[in-house]
């Protein structure tokens, strides 16, 4: 299920693969996010080009648009968005917490208000299963409750205490369902526990003596600042099995991939290739560029000179500049295509340098020169 292929000899970086239903994943990985059955501005066949192994779904988004009866019509998630590869999806809590209205935590599960329609629902930890399930996810987060920064440590505490019960009751609705032989899907848990190091640990402790197929640590870059966001990753971690999948959820500034894989991360997601291209900044071994500004209105060279991909080798800064100031679609989708192959094949070098037992080197290689990310 994991096997570690790879270890850096320095620190505890490493190479692994994850099987899943729809293939091997080779970690560490950057998974891009599809919330709504979709990488925005980017299609299926442009994401196999970039070396995508894997995409990220949302369970909230999708549970409401376009529903699970539509889902299942078309055969699972994998079908109704011609994605033949391995699907993570989240579970929609961060989304509950943040987006829906009226929002009310019982201890059974979350009742909300959908912010798209206004309709009301009630979601359980064995429901939030359960349509992971439907949607024929590889790889499903269990309900957990998402909390703001800075918050109390009486909060927190009994977050933790109500995420864990949750995260008990989503492996039995899954146990279940292997035991009926209805799936072999895989299913993290999250560890939650704000800022507080002693939660982090009590969290990390209930949930291994559960027992999941891979591990998360959530409730991070929600505004905390980044030296602490890496103090309770730590800390989170050294509480984690060495055999099993790490996957800090949210995480996605360049820096941050070599500080965390460091530390022993597997995966990662974040919105940030995309949703940062939208509003023209590219990222680039050189560094990230705002390709809106009126300095590259003449510049004939790529995004990046250094890099491969189809958006380099063939349009001019000046050209997707043009495109931006035009207000043009296509602007965007060259800025995120760019991105996206940009993260995916950092994180490919990334494991190449671990296998060579060269990775120190090259964060070092890439991060000392002083530039903007």
């Amino acid at each position: 299920m994991f096997k570690i292929t790879h270890r850096d000899n320095k620190t505890d970086a490493r190479v692994g693969l994850i099987e899943t239903p729809h293939g091997v994943i080779e970690t560490p990985e950057f998974m891009p996010v599809g919330t709504q059955a979709t990488v925005k501005a980017l299609s299926c066949e442009e994401l196999e080009y970039c070396g995508t192994q894997i995409v990220l779904g949302n369970t909230y988004h999708l549970y409401l648009r376009p529903g699970m009866e539509i889902i299942k019509n078309a055969g699972g998630l994998h079908r109704f968005m011609s994605w033949p590869k391995p699907i993570l999806t989240d579970s929609g809590g961060f989304q509950i917490f943040s987006l829906a209205t009226l929002m009310e935590v019982k201890q059974d599960g979350v009742e909300f208000k959908s912010h798209v329609d206004g309709s009301r629902h009630f979601l359980s930890p064995e429901d939030v299963v359960r349509i992971q399930l439907e949607l024929g996810s590889d790889i499903m987060m269990v309900l957990d409750e998402c909390l703001e920064y800075p918050c109390s440590k009486d909060k927190a505490e009994r977050s933790l205490i109500l995420t864990n019960k949750w995260a008990r009751r989503s492996k039995e609705e899954l146990n279940r369902r292997v035991t009926r032989g209805e799936t072999t899907s895989l299913l993290f848990g999250i560890v939650q526990g704000s800022t507080y190091p002693d939660l982090r640990k009590r969290a990390a402790e209930e949930l291994v003596s559960i027992g999941f197929d891979g591990y998360a640590i959530g409730g991070l870059s929600v505004g905390e600042p980044k030296d602490l966001m890496y103090e309770m990753m730590e800390n989170s971690l050294q509480f984690l099995p060495v055999d099993k999948p790490r996957y800090t959820m949210g995480i996605g500034m360049v820096q941050d991939f070599f500080r965390a894989v460091e530390m022993g991360v597997d995966m990662f997601d974040c919105v940030v290739p995309t949703r940062n291209a939208r509003n023209g900044a590219a990222y680039t071994n050189e560094g990230r560029i705002i390709i809106r500004n009126g300095g590259y209105s003449k510049d004939l060279r790529p995004l990046s000179e250094s890099c491969d991909c189809y958006v380099c080798k063939n349009y001019s800064r000046s050209y997707i500049r043009h495109l931006f100031n035009t207000e043009e679609i296509l602007g965007l989708r060259l800025t995120s295509l760019h991105n996206v192959y940009f993260y995916v094949n950092l994180l490919k070098r990334i494991r190449e340098a671990i296998k060579q037992g060269e990775f120190l080197a090259f964060k070092k290689e890439f991060l000392g020169r002083d530039l903007i990310w």
